[in-house]
């Protein structure tokens, strides 16, 4: 194992594509047309100083650029007996809302109905309660139809009564994949409010995770208004847009090929990232952008679960890997 803050996020993949191109320089082997590498910061955040910074300033640095790979897809995910290698083509929108709800400060001992932590703690319960529709969008439902292929489950989407849990639950494991992006979502996360115990404070804000499927922002923005209610107020702190790439394109037929051609025994399918990577600034440049950073991982090694620990690991071997695969498909890209 390697062994560091950052392992699986991101930095395996940094060293895979430095060990590549490295590789090629002492080589000098030529890819069949340019290919920009860039590295960037600020990422976990806004991107504002990554690659926002450069698709706003330097985009003429990728003149020319139509498709970018980046991390979240191409890993091993072993469920129901399969060996699956994922790879993302749709990202769902980024939607961090700041709540604010204002009252009348005052005593605590006194009767107050204009208590502003009162009103915005009912309006996070109503986030946190909601139940949002169901909204396929053209990648998840390519998702979900491979793996049901794979396992030989009817989906039945253009049914009366279709039921997408009772659909996932047939998926078995695999669901995982998929049940977070077939809606969106808004998770409650911060609070904030007053600063002694017996004074009733004039207001008291909260932070909200949004996250907007492709086409979703209007239901979105209509479902906030409805649940703050009239005495909280909302607007977002940090919003990007939600994407979504062809899987039936040359590109991704491609990104398939190049996974399964070191791993013949497992199977590749799309799937759309619960949140977001810097493919979303890099698309305003024209760029479409895929999940695409390969491993092949033991079973049970639980990758998912050490992004942000204090424990981030990647395996020798799967690096290996990954450096053939992102080779092959990067010479002919």
């Amino acid at each position: 194992m390697v062994w560091g803050r950052g392992a699986v996020d991101m930095k395996y993949m940094d060293a895979m594509v430095l060990s590549v191109v490295r590789a090629w320089a002492r080589a000098g082997v030529r890819p069949r047309r340019d290919i920009v590498v860039a590295f960037t910061a600020d990422e976990e955040a806004s991107a504002e100083d990554g690659s926002g910074f450069l698709a706003d300033r330097h985009a003429d640095l990728f003149e020319g650029c139509t498709e970018g790979i980046s991390e979240s897809g191409a890993y091993t995910y072993h469920a129901g007996g399969m060996e699956l290698y994922p790879i993302a083509a749709g990202e769902r929108g980024t939607a961090w809302l700041r709540l604010t709800a204002k009252g009348r400060a005052g005593h605590g001992s006194k009767v107050n109905r204009e208590n502003a932590v009162s009103r915005l703690a009912a309006a996070v319960a109503r986030i946190g309660d909601h139940r949002w529709p169901l909204r396929i969008t053209p990648t998840v439902r390519a998702a979900i139809e491979e793996l049901a292929a794979l396992q030989g489950v009817e989906t039945g989407f253009d049914t009366p009564g279709f039921d997408i849990d009772a659909l996932l639950d047939r998926l078995g494991d695999t669901r995982s994949l998929v049940e977070a992006t077939v809606r969106n979502s808004a998770n409650p996360t911060m609070l904030d409010a007053g600063y002694k115990v017996n004074v009733i404070p004039g207001h008291a804000t909260a932070r909200v995770d949004g996250r907007v499927v492709p086409g979703g922002d209007e239901e979105f923005a209509a479902t906030m208004d409805r649940l703050t209610g009239p005495d909280v107020d909302w607007d977002f702190e940090h919003r990007e847009v939600a994407l979504q790439a062809p899987v039936d394109s040359p590109t991704f037929a491609k990104l398939r090929a190049a996974v399964e051609r070191f791993a013949p025994e497992g199977r590749t399918v799309p799937f759309c990232m619960t949140g977001g990577t810097d493919a979303k600034q890099f698309s305003r440049l024209g760029i479409t952008g895929y999940g695409y950073a390969p491993l092949k991982l033991p079973r049970g090694f639980d990758y998912q679960a050490l992004f942000h620990g204090v424990d981030e690991r990647v395996p020798v071997s799967a690096l290996h890997f990954g450096v053939r695969v992102l080779d092959h498909y990067l010479k002919t890209a």
